[in-house]
């Protein structure tokens, strides 16, 4: 079946051709339907198979099926989605735009780290679609201004991460504000016991539908593991950017630090690379995945605030320069590539202190990691065609003094 098959607007479906979309992934063709036809879904699906638009098209269609005459009168929002995350609700927003090009449907997000007067501003002058993180959402309903009597359909986009960030209490709250006759679309990467119990207070009689292959990384994903020490990785990075220059390429590191760290390594062999995390201000974070994306800087060096949800197309590849405490964010993480459709390669540098995890992402994943083999010798050429001056120079006296030492000096 094509999306022009669908019973939606006729202006969604251009909409959808010019964004050069044929044929729904099977999370889309499962999920469109039922929705359509105001069934609440629970939704289990691995990253990268094209959740947004499941629930996207389906809600403008709603909202513009709705809207004769109500130009004239205030709007309140009918539909809410509920995102772990700022990055997140800025790229749902901008599939809805995309996707409701040429109708009559107001579009906002809400969410912290930027001043609330516009968003506020925004709600006053009327809104059909709201895109909001937990924190400024409640803020801006005990405020009055975020009206939520009128709620028709609410998404819980990414619901486990939400759980792993502690907004349970939240998603909880927010249940008992909304109208009891209402439309609830859940969608997590995963299913565990707690996912299931907050799961099925939010749904009533829901379509289950589970979109999950037993290894969870996605079939087009090629995607290995190469065993390097923990000082030689920015070596690897370097070599790896540079037989790639001209591809996107996304780093995952640990920590904040640890990506600046790697950030400089970089800038010393001239690579240029911007690093992305929770201590950089809101905007300039939305500054960095633009440039990004443009094309504009070809490596992103990020914590795991990047691996949720976050849609860059044409992501070349995903580098796990620091191996993931938890198995499930290495899921994440390369799901960055290889997105719908598209192949992606992913590859991930492994230390011996990492081991314990590379073990626990093959016991999530179901399957070892492939192993990528490198002999001595081309080990230490990489090391020894880097750039890094600062290594060079300290190698050559580490060599000298080997030589000294054999002479007995």
């Amino acid at each position: 079946m094509k999306f022009k098959d669908f019973p939606v607007e006729e202006k969604i479906k251009s909409n959808i051709e010019r964004r050069g979309w044929n044929r729904p992934t099977d999370i889309q063709y499962k999920v469109i339907f039922p929705v359509l036809k105001g069934e609440d879904v629970l939704a289990i699906a691995q990253t990268g198979t094209g959740k947004t638009a499941s629930f996207v098209i389906p809600t403008v269609h709603f909202v513009a099926q709705a809207g004769g005459g109500k130009k004239y009168q205030k709007r309140t929002p009918e539909i809410l989605v509920m995102v772990p995350t700022r990055e997140l609700s800025e790229q749902i927003r901008d599939v809805y735009v995309d996707i409701a090009k040429g109708l009559d449907v107001k579009i906002m997000t809400l969410m912290g780290g930027v001043e609330q007067d516009a968003q506020i501003e925004q709600l006053k002058k009327g809104v059909d679609i709201v895109i909001a993180t937990p924190g400024r959402m409640f803020d801006l309903v005990s405020q009055g201004y975020l009206k939520l009597e009128n709620i028709k359909t609410v998404v819980l986009d990414e619901a486990d991460h939400m759980l792993d960030l502690g907004f349970i209490k939240d998603i909880r709250d927010l249940n008992k504000k909304l109208p009891r006759n209402r439309q609830t679309l859940f969608f997590s990467a995963t299913i565990d016991k707690d996912i299931k119990k907050i799961a099925y207070e939010l749904v009533k009689n829901a379509i289950r539908i589970q979109i999950s292959p037993k290894n969870p990384v996605a079939k087009n994903i090629e995607h290995s593991v190469t065993f390097v020490a923990m000082d030689d990785k920015r070596f690897f990075l370097e070599n790896l950017v540079k037989e790639n220059d001209d591809k996107k390429m996304i780093a995952f590191v640990r920590t904040k630090v640890r990506a600046e760290r790697v950030v400089k390594a970089m800038e010393r062999v001239g690579v240029k690379a911007e690093a992305l995390h929770g201590g950089i201000p809101q905007d300039e974070r939305f500054s960095i995945f633009e440039r990004f994306k443009s094309g504009e800087n070809q490596l992103l060096i990020t914590t795991d605030v990047a691996a949720r949800g976050i849609d860059i197309p044409g992501v070349h590849a995903v580098v796990n320069y620091d191996l993931p405490e938890l198995p499930e964010n290495y899921v994440h993480r390369v799901g960055r590539t290889g997105r719908g459709k598209a192949k992606g390669w992913a590859i991930a540098f492994c230390s011996e202190e990492e081991k314990p995890y590379l073990q626990a992402i093959e016991e999530y994943t179901g399957d070892p990691i492939p192993v990528y083999e490198l002999s001595k010798g081309d080990y230490l050429a990489v090391i020894e065609d880097s750039e890094d001056i600062t290594y060079n120079w300290q190698s050559l006296i580490e060599e000298d003094n080997k030589r000294n030492k054999k002479k007995g000096w």
